[in-house]
């Protein structure tokens, strides 16, 4: 089975609950072994005083942009769910997109673990660290 850019996308918009979606997450990139780039845009819905991406959305990025790294190393969608998200706040996210690189550390049977880095660029420096631990929940859908 194939997860790709089209069935991620697919994904997103039928299986995460609508406030998600509302943030206009897209994905941008697949890689079959483990990894995935999603990005957020800028603007009022995401912002607190002074324009700062808020906590809340960096989080909801990160652990939505894991979901398609275990995704795409399992070769499809899986049920799963967040055990725990550890998040590293290191600098502000300002007025520009937000972009999620995660990858998958280790796919276990039940268990899956991976990180995912939030910054103002693909490749850019490191605004937010995250270390993710998902329980899979069953086999791809």
């Amino acid at each position: 089975m194939t997860f790709d850019l089209a069935t991620a996308r697919s994904v997103l918009a039928a299986k995460f609950a609508p406030w998600i979606v509302e943030l206009g997450i897209d994905v941008a990139e697949i890689d079959r072994g483990g990894a995935a780039v999603l990005r957020m845009p800028a603007g009022a819905k995401i912002a607190r005083d002074g324009g700062v991406v808020c906590g809340q959305a960096s989080m909801a990025l990160a652990d939505t942009a894991m979901v398609f790294a275990i995704s795409a190393a399992s070769g499809g969608y899986r049920p799963m769910t967040t055990v725990s998200q550890i998040s590293t706040f290191i600098r502000p996210l300002a007025g520009a997109e937000v972009f999620a690189r995660a990858r998958l550390l280790k796919l276990g049977r039940t268990l899956a673990f991976g990180e995912v880095i939030l910054a103002a660029e693909i490749g850019g420096e490191p605004a937010v660290q995250v270390s993710s631990t998902y329980a899979i929940l069953g086999p791809v859908a």
